[in-house]
């Protein structure tokens, strides 16, 4: 059972733990608008059945063998046009934890954890919710592969698939949580250049020539940088900049 936080300010310290569920992001959202999560609330679940991934794509995870989890922001002090910002530095804190485990930890933009030579052990995904111009909530659904060994994807893989040892969940999601706060104070003070510095000297084909699809065409490009709004920079073979949004890009 997970149990509310003591070593965090205000993260964790409003804990909804569930068996099995759908989504976290789900249910977080549904207590948001209940009036039933503030701030730092958080909806784990030891068995979730159809996390949601980007792109519509859904996250299955084996029963009592992984950490599935949503965090309840309220990022006001960000405008709406820098809201990749918290995308960067959720995925900077997930990875200054796990890369203590695992080698060569790598962001797949936009928020994915992989090691390239293994698979994905893990994705991001925030659901934000506006009034107006007004930033309310931001639902920040993770999910990480640690001690499942068996998958449906050939492309996934778990710290436990990776390094041969078993972990505790419990302690994992505080040792987590902890990062997690210490990563959204930072985005607090305003250290945004030192958080975007982080994740593009940690992002997967970072200044490195591969191929690409996009519009059904396949090319040549190299990633060289984040755009303002969380778009992918990519340079082509003939020099000119292009930048891409969510689903306006495939890595192959």
């Amino acid at each position: 059972m997970y149990k509310i936080l003591a070593n965090t300010i205000f993260l964790g310290k409003d804990v909804h733990f569930l068996p099995e569920c759908h989504s976290t992001n789900d249910i977080a959202l549904k207590l948001v608008r209940q009036s039933q999560a503030s701030e730092g609330s958080v909806v784990i679940c030891g068995h979730q059945t159809r996390g949601k991934g980007q792109r519509g794509n859904l996250w299955y995870s084996q029963a009592g063998q992984n950490l599935t989890f949503s965090l309840v922001l309220k990022p006001d002090f960000l405008d709406i046009s820098e809201q990749f910002y918290l995308n960067m530095a959720v995925s900077n804190s997930i990875r200054r934890l796990l890369q203590e485990y695992v080698p060569n930890l790598k962001v797949k933009w936009p928020n994915d954890l992989i090691i390239p030579e293994f698979g994905k052990i893990g994705g991001i995904l925030i659901e934000n919710t506006f009034s107006g111009k007004e930033w309310e909530y931001a639902v920040v659904g993770i999910g990480l592969n640690i001690n499942q060994l068996d998958f449906e994807s050939a492309t996934a893989a778990s710290i436990r698939s990776i390094t041969g040892s078993y972990f505790e969940l419990e302690e994992l999601f505080r040792l987590l949580i902890t990062q997690l706060e210490q990563g959204y104070i930072q985005l607090k003070k305003g250290k945004w250049n030192e958080i975007k510095s982080e994740y593009l000297m940690h992002l997967y084909r970072m200044d490195s020539w591969a191929n690409y699809s996009a519009k059904g065409e396949q090319f040549w490009g190299k990633i060289v940088g984040i755009s303002a709004e969380g778009k992918l920079q990519v340079e082509l073979e003939k020099g000119e900049m292009v930048l891409y949004g969510l689903k306006e890009i495939v890595f192959v």
